[in-house]
């Protein structure tokens, strides 16, 4: 699927600081925990919660937080629809990643099972 340079670009210049406490938010308001939300995270990008806080901490864009991050060899395996978009169609790698999160964060806030959230081939 193809998205706009505008908002590849918007989405490549947004933080993962601004965005992270609303992640936080929506995983906790559905019983969900900051620990499990860490666990995704980790799973997805290969960052510890000490370097996860680094990159908090220096207000990283998405572009810059993607370009360190060693993303899971599985992450082709998360499908399904997110903020309208199928993310398996993306066709801009940097917006395809940061959805991949956020489809992960919405299967956790919807109560799926952590075996099936972080994928196994």
């Amino acid at each position: 699927m193809k998205t706009t340079a505008e908002h590849n670009e918007r989405i490549a210049k947004m933080t993962f600081a601004s965005v992270y406490p609303h992640y936080v938010t929506k995983v906790e308001k559905k019983g969900r925990t900051k620990e499990e939300l860490h666990q995704v995270i980790e799973w997805l990008t290969g960052f510890d919660e000490k370097k996860l806080q680094e990159m908090i901490t220096a207000k990283l864009t998405f572009f810059a937080f993607f370009a360190e991050a060693n993303l899971n060899q599985n992450a082709n395996l998360i499908t399904g629809l997110i903020c309208g978009y199928r993310v398996e169609e993306i066709e801009n790698p940097l917006t395809q990643q940061v959805r991949y999160l956020d489809k992960l964060v919405d299967e956790l806030a919807k109560g799926k099972k952590m075996e099936k959230i972080l994928r196994s081939s």
